[in-house]
């Protein structure tokens, strides 16, 4: 039995530039969001006469919900756009520009930070807004051009190891990210993911990937509507992405991290980054055994029974006053959630033909940023309604009826066998 992950993917060297890539820009994305994240809440509740709000707890909640707001309503509608530009355009140069605009918005928050609350916050949410338009493009674009570096029996090892290295440095991320908040404030946060993203545009702009094919006879709006309607038809690959979007759009608790981290469990910004590393921590140790030895059969319950696990994990974190068992809890929803994941991004790229890819994954992505930033929004508000803990401990309830619903109204889905049984559904008129 294999006790490390198949390294044989790596020999194809674009991947391994790609993959380079992905794991420096997600390690800045996830420094970026503890200090963006506990930046909004500290100017929210700390008083007027030191330059913040002087708010309380549920209304700078609210807050930190409005942020992932305005980071969803820009990739609801530009995503279609986003999947239509990655099967007409180089999928490579579309991510160069994205990672460039980060770099500059990274330079606007670096500003933020020497600047009063009445002109930091509104730079927030320009660059929350500004980050919501890049997410809009490169999912697409990434999740199409990754599957043409590689054989496509290697996708599943592929995707793994994508999983492995997001996991790894979600959980390097908000963990050094919360220190060096401790320690040099966020403008020394800001600096190190200026530095990663660069070396991310780097690592991306020296591979050596494959001219784009594009997608010929068909313009406009059609190629919208054609990618809409192979998703309606296709149940697998409509059921797995619905099924996230609802899922985490209750069940996430990502947003409401810095209020329990300061009024709850009381461990400060330090706190705050392992606890939202700790989600990484399982996510990361599930990923590391499925490159190791990926799912073989039983693919679709794995999945449903995953998405419970998950909600159980989700009540124990929101009723939890204790550190480590809060940080347990929340391994727990990784790890769960990591299995959901890996079988639901398989099947997707198994059942979509490379000429549909970037519609599709424009899709998903739509949903997957639903489930994300406009999950905060809705944690926000139920925490508004509900009270933090109140709106914890509903989303973990939502996340174990969407598991038994779901297995009801995609049989096909939750009974999937077999990653290599999967054919690619061909394209046909909507």
């Amino acid at each position: 039995m294999a006790i490390a992950p198949n390294l044989r993917v790596f020999r194809h060297r674009a991947y391994l530039h790609y993959w380079l890539m992905r794991v420096s820009i997600a390690a800045a994305r996830q420094m970026e969001a503890v200090a963006i994240g506990w930046q909004v809440y500290n100017v929210a509740r700390d008083p007027a006469e030191v330059g913040g709000l002087g708010w309380g707890i549920e209304e700078s909640a609210f807050l930190l919900g409005l942020v992932g707001l305005s980071q969803f309503l820009p990739v609801l509608l530009l995503s279609l756009v986003g999947g239509q530009a990655a099967d007409r355009l180089n999928r490579k140069m579309i991510l160069l520009i994205a990672i460039a605009v980060r770099i500059l918005v990274s330079f606007a928050l670096l500003a933020s930070v020497f600047l009063p609350a009445s002109y930091a916050l509104p730079i927030v949410f320009g660059v929350a807004v500004t980050l919501g338009c890049v997410n809009a493009f490169v999912p697409a674009a990434a999740s199409s051009l990754f599957p043409r570096l590689i054989p496509r029996i290697e996708l599943p090892t592929a995707i793994a190891w994508n999983s492995l290295g997001f996991q790894t440095a979600t959980i390097a991320g908000p963990a050094i990210g919360g220190l060096i908040y401790a320690f040099g404030g966020a403008e020394a946060v800001y600096i190190s993911a200026i530095v990663l993203a660069c070396f991310s545009f780097t690592a991306l702009a020296t591979a050596k990937t494959p001219p784009h094919e594009k997608v010929l006879n068909v313009r406009g709006w059609s190629m919208v509507f054609e990618g809409l309607g192979y998703i309606r038809r296709n149940k697998i690959v409509l059921g797995a992405i619905s099924l996230d979007l609802v899922v985490v759009f209750f069940g996430g608790a990502k947003a409401l991290l810095p209020v329990f981290a300061r009024d709850i469990l009381y461990v400060g910004e330090v706190g705050l980054g392992f606890l939202q590393a700790s989600v990484a921590v399982g996510a990361a140790s599930v990923a590391f055994v499925l490159a190791t030895r990926p799912l073989a059969r039983r693919v679709g319950p794995w999945m449903m029974w995953a998405v419970g696990v998950y909600g159980v994990a989700t009540l124990v974190f929101g009723l939890s006053t204790s550190f480590w068992l809060s940080f347990a809890a929340l391994a727990v929803t990784g790890a769960a959630d990591e299995i959901s994941v890996f079988v639901r991004a398989s099947l997707i790229q198994l059942a979509t033909p490379d000429e549909m890819k970037g519609r599709v994954s424009s899709v998903s992505f739509i949903f997957i940023s639903a489930s994300n930033e406009l999950g905060e929004f809705e944690s926000g508000v139920a925490a508004r309604l509900l009270g933090p803990v109140g709106a914890v401990v509903f989303g973990g309830c939502a996340a174990i009826a969407t598991a038994l619903l779901w297995t009801r109204l995609f049989p096909d889905l939750a009974r999937a066998d077999r990653f290599d049984s999967v054919e690619e559904q061909a394209v046909k008129p909507a």
